[in-house]
């Protein structure tokens, strides 16, 4: 059964007793809007480390902070206290090392597949023959070999986010942020491509920090789930999920996964009913 961890903790790979490097550091990190009628408080100060290769899920009620966080660790907005550190660096201005995935692809209508995959290479000045040789390998990957001159008015909801997906990673970052990525899709094929995501992280090891209202979908996706509380947000609780990775869907009725989600909603629950 998973547990309910610290805050802080030492983070252990599965397959190994060494500890990962960190990759992503919260310290003391809050966030208050400043507007025309007074202050408003979007984070209360929250801790956390994120450690190399691992896939951290964030769940909460809406309003609480959670996408305030992931702008601020992609460096789109600054805290109003605390610091983050992403591979030892502190975060005060948009950076490289992160690829961003909304809940909507956001292809452009008038650039075929593999041009908007290719836009973070252009935005940043990168070789394009070497990166369109890496964007080819990520199309292919993700099953979209064939489609790089089709547009996205011609792709599936789930093509196009395999589509987004390939372009937050095409410069190679170190980190993936991504807020709610499949939200917009139907269940069938939101199942489908959380088991695509997985298989995707697992091959590229890249650090993942994903946001979520779907309780289900966190415990299959993560290594840790976060919950957050009600505005102004802090961490409520932490849970290890140890379900053995890969994960395919018949994991949805193996009794561990259903005590599980049962247990963080319990609790995701408890902070909604306490507000």
């Amino acid at each position: 059964m998973s547990n309910v961890t610290p805050l802080k903790r030492e983070y252990r790979a599965a397959s190994s007793e060494a500890v990962r490097p960190v990759s992503i550091e919260i310290n003391g990190v809050s966030k208050t809007y400043k507007t025309q009628d007074g202050e408003v408080p979007s984070l209360r100060p929250i801790d956390f480390d994120i450690h190399d290769g691992e896939f951290v899920v964030v769940v909460g009620p809406s309003g609480c902070g959670k996408t305030t966080l992931l702008k601020m660790v992609a460096g789109l907005m600054p805290p109003s206290g605390g610091e983050i550190r992403v591979a030892s660096k502190v975060i005060t201005k948009p950076h490289s090392d992160v690829g961003i995935v909304f809940q909507s692809a956001m292809l452009l209508p008038w650039r075929n597949v593999l041009r908007n995959v290719m836009m973070p290479v252009e935005v940043k000045g990168l070789p394009e023959a070497e990166f369109r040789e890496r964007a080819m390998s990520l199309l292919k990957m993700v099953g979209l070999e064939g489609f790089e001159k089709k547009y996205p008015w011609q792709l599936s909801g789930g093509m196009q986010q395999r589509a987004s997906i390939c372009r937050a990673l095409v410069h190679d970052p170190k980190i993936v942020l991504m807020d709610e990525p499949f939200g917009a899709l139907d269940a069938m094929t939101r199942e489908r491509m959380n088991v695509e995501l997985q298989r995707i992280q697992r091959e590229t090891r890249k650090t993942v920090l994903l946001i979520t209202h779907s309780i289900p979908e966190a415990v299959f996706l993560a290594d840790r789930v976060l919950v957050m509380s009600e505005r102004p947000g802090s961490i409520a609780a932490v849970y290890d999920i140890d379900l053995p990775k890969p994960r395919t869907l018949d994991v949805l009725s193996d009794q561990r996964f259903v005590e599980m989600t049962k247990v963080i909603r319990k609790h995701f629950n408890a902070q909604t009913d306490g507000a």
